[in-house]
């Protein structure tokens, strides 16, 4: 998907095909708040009226590049462990040790399916963070910018948190449900700072 045009991506994740799905869908919404947070800062760097905050918003792009690029490959990976939990339901099951072969491999994907939203989630949390870095020293001209990272990465947490939902459901280990929604867990908490970033923007835009 790093060399496809945007229009090739919609189409494929408008048709019959089951990946890339919202799993993909999400990460993409988070390499999005990645770029925003690195426009920002693109935008700020330089600038004497901003001195101040330039070493915060050095540091901040290059997390941002960091993450804008992890996001994309996790897109590509959920597509990709999808895939492989489908695979592991075609698997046959004529005999027990076929049976239990096919079980270890549904269950083995289960939880890598899940580990992928769960990945994007936290880069998602890490964007909305980092927007929350970048908002105080941030060139005012692009100060909605910094909202729109804010929001375009708790969109991508809240979709990720989705498909690690539906994914733990049908994990029977209960050790790795407990690891996956813990950590989950943790990632939404994100949430509170993302729609306060947004409040705060729009309160400035509107003072």
């Amino acid at each position: 998907m790093r060399k496809t045009t945007i229009e090739e991506w919609l189409t494929d994740l408008a048709s019959e095909q089951p990946a890339p799905g919202g799993g993909a869908a999400a990460g993409v919404n988070a390499a999005m708040g990645a770029a925003l947070v690195s426009m920002v800062c693109n935008l700020t760097i330089g600038k004497p009226k901003f001195a101040e905050h330039e070493a915060v918003m050095r540091e901040a792009l290059a997390e941002a590049e960091r993450l804008r690029l992890e996001a994309l490959q996790l897109a590509e990976d959920d597509a990709e462990a999808f895939s492989g939990v489908v695979a592991a339901y075609k698997l046959p099951k004529s005999s027990d040790e076929e049976k239990a072969a096919r079980t270890a491999a549904i269950q083995s994907g289960l939880v890598e399916a899940a580990a992928v939203p769960l990945a994007v989630a936290q880069v998602a949390a890490q964007v909305i963070k980092l927007s929350g870095r970048v908002l105080e020293g941030s060139n005012p001209n692009v100060l909605s910018d910094v909202a729109v990272a804010a929001s375009a990465a708790k969109s991508a947490l809240e979709s990720a948190a989705l498909n690690v939902d539906i994914n733990l459901v049908s994990i029977k280990d209960a050790g790795e449900r407990e690891r996956l929604a813990g950590a989950l867990n943790e990632a939404l908490q994100a949430k509170v700072q993302a729609e306060a970033i947004m409040h705060a923007v729009a309160k400035r835009i509107r003072a």
